[in-house]
């Protein structure tokens, strides 16, 4: 089946390329003008991705706003936010609402295809057959099902994006061990700067005190990465 991206941009040229080159692409897609038309047709149906830039007609801050409200839908959409706005602000303020890119308009075409089938590469553990056999990680009071994208901390689950969901992984395969920035990004799929990675550690770390206030199991390795607490293996 033809996975459906949902276009949120409200530059009618621009909406009108990428939704024809996504098609060319042999994805399904819709496009929405402004974040009410888009909220509307997500609170009915949720597409495979969506795509959202951060300007929406009079609304500054109209992505942001939809992004929030698409993560109190669900947790797990991937969202990818594409815009003209290019400054480390914007970019840390999107990766803290949940999104699991940022990319900028001057991105090239195969470059955001790429992104976009990385991200959905991803995603595709939770379409696997259900009688396929649960591959389970467990790590002290961590439990995670690479099957099933989910991760429970002291038996209560964490919610997470598919980006926050493989850094976790990655850092608490090996606890111990030091994951720089590179590993991080091999290890999600994508291509992700320092602000970012840390912009993600930051909010993995507000989910699992969410849970648990005394959680300390990811730990910073300054100047060179980030570490699973191997105390709690």
């Amino acid at each position: 089946m033809k996975k459906n991206i949902a276009i949120v941009e409200d530059e009618p040229t621009l909406r009108a390329n990428y939704a024809d080159a996504f098609t060319k692409s042999g994805y399904v897609v819709s496009t929405y003008s402004n974040r009410s038309d888009a909220l509307e047709a997500f609170e009915r149906a949720l597409p495979d991705l969506a795509l959202i830039d951060v300007g929406l007609g009079d609304e500054i801050e109209g992505g942001f706003d939809l992004c929030r409200q698409l993560r109190t839908l669900s947790d797990t959409l991937p969202i990818i936010f594409l815009t003209a706005r290019d400054n480390e602000f914007d970019q840390i303020s999107g990766l803290r609402l949940g999104a699991d890119d940022y990319l900028t308009k001057e991105i090239s075409w195969p470059h955001l295809l790429a992104r976009v089938v990385a991200l959905f590469r991803r995603t595709a553990a939770y379409h696997q057959p259900q009688e396929q056999t649960d591959s389970v990680l467990q790590r002290g009071r961590l439990k995670i099902n690479v099957d099933k994208i989910a991760v429970y901390w002291n038996d209560a689950p964490i919610e997470l994006t598919v980006t926050e969901f493989w850094i976790v992984h990655a850092l608490a395969k090996y606890p111990g061990h030091v994951k720089n920035r590179t590993q991080l990004m091999d290890a999600a799929n994508t291509v992700l700067d320092d602000s970012t990675i840390t912009s993600h550690i930051k909010r993995l770390r507000r989910k699992f005190i969410q849970v648990d206030p005394a959680f300390s199991a990811i730990q910073t390795a300054y100047g060179m990465g980030y570490r699973w607490d191997a105390n709690e293996s």
